[in-house]
């Protein structure tokens, strides 16, 4: 699990491995990871963008890019979360992920929410 604030906006990702949807023999293990975006600050802000960095455990970086998050750019007002489930996938057993969000003030301003880093890990692959 990890969690950062930045500028108000505070981030916590909770990652699980996906067995339903990994193939260990094949070098594809799946895990799901849930979000809360938590708006703690003083003014507004909307989320317009992401950027992800999953490294595996051989070094091999995959980076995922786009706008929004599950198809929405949430809103949040003072005090407000958005929370949502998505997953990635690794050729290795464990690995990590970390990145930012785009966000966007009323006023224009925008800034960089950081997504703490987090590991990736299939159950009982590190001792």
């Amino acid at each position: 699990m990890s969690t950062a604030t930045t500028d108000g906006i505070r981030v916590t990702v909770e990652p699980t491995f996906w067995p339903e949807r990994s193939t260990p023999e094949s070098g594809q293990f799946a895990f799901m990871y849930k979000v809360e975006i938590l708006n703690e600050g003083s003014a507004p802000a909307q989320l317009h963008a992401r950027h992800w960095v999953i490294t595996d455990a051989q070094g091999h970086i995959d980076e995922v890019k786009g706008e929004g998050v599950v198809g929405r750019q949430p809103k949040l007002g003072l005090g407000e979360r958005f929370e949502y489930t998505s997953w990635a996938m690794l050729r290795t057993p464990f690995g990590t992920m970390r990145g930012t969000y785009e966000m966007v003030r009323p006023d224009g301003t925008r800034f960089e929410a950081r997504i703490a880093e987090f590991a990736l890990t299939l159950p009982h692959a590190l001792h």
